[in-house]
């Protein structure tokens, strides 16, 4: 059977990582989500694989270990991954936007120290924005950041991170004041940390403690924390770029390559989903024939189907534009809004094809309909990306009168 959501364009070595991936999705994910996730249980087996296929250093350089591939290369093997289980392609998403951000803004001694770790995944990173009290409005950050000599003292609460406990590495944004007078914009006195950790629970490192897991609807296996700094010493020197004040500027670029991988995991469920209904309209019978024959699921599978295939080729085309160098924030937020709100659509389409069944833990639909809410919210609400996708449209389209 022809797949949907195929690419054009793409090179031999594309093709034989996508290949490579695929089978391992097939073989090491797909038989063993449901009951991990029904466990709450980290997918260690499935990480270490990931590990040995090389794709924690996918995006990093060669130079640095990597293997120096593109955005689009990584959105479509987030998209196979996440067509397992989504919460593995959240494992590797939160370490590749700290290394994007190393690579794009970190001084030549963060690169030279972090990447190659990195690439090897003997380093594990996370991100760190929000806060308890912060939702989507980032100019209202609290934790803060004081120079005290050669070092930084950090105090504040940060929640939702993804890999807080799993992680050694995070990348923390913080307001610092240092530098920047009284009635500096919001945005323009904050600051990226790169904090080093012990992966766990409980007190870190001095000064820094993560909780335990916070228990979710869904999106489990994968470990969300909250991230309390009660006089954390970091080095200056752990400043990302060296330079404070541009924090805001680096979590934001490191965001469009979030916002691509949300829409990369959008399209990976939904394709599960439309599997999973098509297969089933096809076994299940009612008045003497398969569902699949009655018009009425027909015209499901078609709408279904349809919204697959435009929210690959949106996300494909804002990877694309972030490789070629060129502003992406239109597109990302295009395709992190069309691919989250028809991937939920799409899944709930097969959860009513199933019909009774689809409410049964046996199912694996039941874990897609409890897993498509997060990416509602996750990079930004719809309602963040309708703003960004609109200012945006405003310089394009300016009236000038």
């Amino acid at each position: 059977m022809a797949r949907l959501a195929q690419t054009a364009g793409l090179t031999d070595v594309q093709q034989e990582i996508l290949s490579t991936v695929r089978d391992f999705v097939d073989k090491e994910i797909i038989p063993v989500a449901t009951e991990l996730e029904h466990r709450d249980e980290y997918p260690q087996a499935i990480v270490d694989g990931l590990r040995e296929l090389g794709l924690f250093g996918l995006m990093i350089p060669e130079e640095y270990g990597g293997l120096g591939e593109s955005l689009l290369t990584y959105a479509l093997c987030v998209e196979e991954i996440a067509r397992g289980w989504m919460s593995v392609s959240g494992i590797i998403n939160t370490h590749f936007i700290v290394a994007y951000m190393l690579k794009q803004h970190g001084t030549q001694e963060q690169k030279d120290h972090f990447l190659p770790r990195m690439a090897a995944g003997d380093i594990r990173g996370a991100f760190s924005m929000s806060e308890p009290g912060l939702g989507s409005d980032v100019s209202a950050i609290t934790s803060k950041a004081v120079r005290d000599g050669d070092e930084y003292v950090l105090t504040g609460q940060k929640m939702w991170l993804t890999n807080g406990g799993t992680s050694s590495l995070v990348a923390v944004l913080v307001r610092s004041d240092e530098g920047h007078p009284e009635g500096t914009a919001p945005h323009r006195s904050m600051t990226t940390f790169l904090v080093e950790k012990e992966p766990g629970f409980g007190e870190v490192r001095p000064g820094l403690t993560i909780p335990g897991k916070i228990d979710k609807m869904g999106y489990k296996g994968v470990d969300t924390t909250e991230l309390i700094m009660d006089g954390l010493r970091v080095p200056a020197d752990r400043v990302l770029g060296g330079i404070t004040g541009r924090g805001f500027y680096q979590m934001m670029d490191g965001v469009e390559v979030g916002r691509v991988n949300v829409a990369a995991r959008g399209c990976g469920v939904a394709q599960r989903a439309f599997e999973l209904g098509v297969r089933y309209a096809q076994q299940r019978h009612t008045f003497g024939k398969p569902i699949a024959q009655h018009q009425a699921i027909q015209f499901k599978l078609a709408e279904m189907a349809t919204k697959v295939e435009a929210a690959h080729a949106m996300m494909v085309n804002a990877a694309r534009k972030k490789d070629s160098g060129e502003r992406n924030d239109l597109e990302a937020g295009m395709a992190k809004y069309l691919a989250s709100e028809y991937c939920k659509e799409v899944v709930e389409d097969a959860f009513r094809i199933h019909g009774g069944y689809g409410f049964s833990k046996e199912y694996e639909i039941e874990r897609l309909y409890r897993e498509a809410p997060m990416l509602l919210i996750g990079e930004g609400t719809a309602e963040i990306q309708k703003m960004i996708i609109g200012r945006r449209l405003l310089e394009e389209y300016r009236f000038q009168g």
